[in-house]
């Protein structure tokens, strides 16, 4: 893809009447790559933990808890610019390259630097050798940035996400590999690094772009604004979803951290597979719609249903099944992994819902309120933490769980004032698939401590068993709650429709009738 023509003007562009569409096929792509990117990951989880041991992770957990929040400048920040801007164009993309490319060699020397601090933090040596190591990660992943929102603001979130399944299907054939032949902690710090590489490659490759000098352009100084509110929020955020990891490492060792950043990152899956990969896809198709807010509004909430459908089912079907499939993936010795997860299970649906509030923040261009959300959030979030540290790691995962049905409303309220979108219609449009998921749940956990034979069974293929079970009587109780609550077949029918318009062959066909997308009305 060119995404400037002869004059710098940003040319791949759709109509208003191929909005929806093609949002929808994006939304498809991304959702179907996080998909495969998790079985990629499942299976190289199955691997690794019979290779490397949890002070294995652990070590790694204490250097990447730091880490990825650097990795995370320009990412977050440069790409929600770049998709919510009204007008882009070459010169405004170098300058933003150039800066970020300078910005990611700060951070990576000066976490270099830091190694020595976190061992000493630790107590541990390795830890300033893996900082080494991970601050090349960090530059690295800043570098292809650019190129990477480019390809989502033109729809071309295929390409994007062929270029994350690459980097994440290498970096795990690396790990595996350095693992088999004993290379210990340093197989996930080799997988950690070579992840970003290859992602920068394909995105070279696919976007036929060359930055221009840096110079003085108007609307440099908005943009950067706008990113720097992101990435303030996404600090927040980040050290809220961290504080966690510090304190279990710090007070408790490397072994319980490895134990409990397992759960943790089973806790996480539902929005990692929904939110995080229809963000892009939401932040461009929804900032269009900022002309028409009753059309926003109706956009927004079927969205946030269709998000609570899944959200809500597949953390409610986890939590059922959740001991037993860590004891599947994991294997022996990671039995505490799955009981701390059981203490997870109940907030993961709830999270889902939650995290859809910043789509508001980001596609109407408040990053400033988003940041000043992510201070409250943050607060509240450590206050809880706090409380819970005495129990250890069962508890801060209590602390999650609680923290997300405590904030869900008020940030749904706050993220909605300035287009008075009110909690009321967030709470219609979710409330019976999250009735349902408690619904299903309960009963398929009954049906199951009733199973004698089911419970009885031992080992990794009873486990195994188990999880079947649980998910094939839960996924059908679940859809029938729904059906009840809401009367009727219309959201399984409106998920239905929607799965069908997202198949990646039908987005194959779409792409060659991509011309033009009318550009948004907000700017920043």
């Amino acid at each position: 893809m060119k995404p400037f023509d002869s004059k710098g003007t940003f040319l791949p562009v759709l109509n208003h009447g191929e909005l929806r569409s093609r949002s929808v096929r994006s939304a498809g792509v991304t959702v179907f790559s996080q998909g495969l990117m998790f079985a990629i990951q499942l299976a190289a989880t199955l691997v690794l933990a019979r290779l490397l041991t949890p002070a294995d992770f652990g070590v790694v957990t204490m250097v990447s808890t730091f880490s990825l929040l650097l990795v995370g400048f320009g990412l977050n920040g440069f790409t929600e610019a770049v998709l919510q801007r009204d007008e882009i164009n070459h010169p405004l993309i170098s300058n933003l390259f150039w800066i970020n490319i300078g910005a990611g060699l700060l951070l990576a020397t000066a976490f270099a630097a830091s190694g020595t601090l976190l061992a000493s933090l630790y107590k541990d040596s390795r830890v300033a050798h893996v900082a080494v190591g991970m601050s090349i990660a960090i530059f690295v992943s800043g570098s292809s940035v650019l190129h990477l929102a480019l390809l989502k603001r033109a729809m071309q979130f295929m390409t994007a996400s062929g270029a994350d399944v690459a980097g994440r299907t290498v970096s795990v054939a690396l790990s595996i590999f350095l693992g088999w032949t004993g290379w210990g902690y340093w197989a996930l710090v080799a997988g950690a690094i070579v992840q970003p590489l290859v992602v920068s490659l394909v995105a070279f490759w696919a976007c036929r772009w060359l930055p221009g000098l840096p110079r003085r352009v108007p609307g440099t100084v908005q943009v950067v604004r706008y990113a720097l509110h992101v990435y303030g929020r996404y600090c927040f955020s980040y050290t809220t979803r961290n504080t966690d990891n510090l304190l279990v490492g710090w007070r408790f060792g490397t072994e319980a951290l490895g134990l409990y950043k397992k759960a943790y990152d089973l806790f996480l899956l539902p929005a990692t597979q929904l939110v995080a990969p229809v963000t892009g896809v939401a932040i461009s198709a929804l900032s269009r719609l900022n002309d028409n807010v009753e059309e926003y509004k109706r956009s927004f909430l079927n969205g946030l249903g269709m998000l609570a459908f899944l959200g809500m089912g597949l953390g409610a079907g986890l939590t059922i099944a959740g001991a037993d499939l860590m004891r599947v993936v994991l294997g022996p010795g990671w039995e505490m992994s799955g009981r701390i997860f059981t203490l997870f299970g109940p907030g993961m649906g709830i999270m889902v819902v939650y995290n859809a509030n910043g789509l508001i923040h980001l596609s109407i261009g408040s990053a400033d309120r988003w940041f000043r959300w992510g201070i409250i959030e943050f607060s509240v979030t450590v206050v809880f933490f706090l409380l819970a540290l005495h129990w250890g790691p069962m508890g801060l995962a209590v602390a999650w769980t609680a923290s997300f049905w405590v904030l869900v409303a008020p940030a749904f309220w706050y993220a909605g004032r300035p287009i008075n979108l009110g909690v009321a219609v967030v709470f219609a449009a979710t409330w019976r698939f999250i009735v349902a998921s408690f619904l299903a749940g309960y009963a398929t956990a009954t049906i199951i401590k009733h199973t004698s034979w089911l419970v009885a069974a031992s080992g990794t293929p009873g486990a195994a068993l188990r999880v079947v079970a649980d998910s094939i009587i839960f996924g059908i109780l679940y859809v029938g709650s729904v059906i009840l609550l809401h009367g009727g077949i219309a959201p399984v029918a409106k998920f239905y429709s929607l799965l069908k318009d997202a198949l990646p062959s039908r987005t194959r066909r779409a792409v060659a009738d991509v011309e033009v997308v009318a550009p948004a009305r907000v700017g920043l």
